[in-house]
């Protein structure tokens, strides 16, 4: 069997816990970035909604026949 000198362990033994820290963090910051996509998703959903009960109003509020500029005579005729 390879013996690996003490120094080398150490130094495995340092990037090894310089990892998981890093992992650590990175988790946490999925984790944060996660939350906020889901606040941002419900966030969406309700402009959404807010949206399609304003063009229902505004549906409901304008005539049928849409107007145009054209057949409307200028007022000096």
């Amino acid at each position: 069997m390879i013996e690996i000198p003490d120094s080398l362990t150490a130094w495995a033994q340092a990037r090894l816990t310089e990892v998981e820290a890093k992992l650590a963090f990175a988790e946490d910051m999925i984790e944060s970035l996660n939350q906020i996509v889901i606040r941002q998703q419900a966030q969406l959903d309700s402009m959404q909604q807010q949206l399609r009960l304003l063009h229902q109003r505004i549906k409901d509020v304008t005539p049928d026949e849409t107007l145009s500029l054209r057949n409307e005579i200028p007022p000096h005729y």
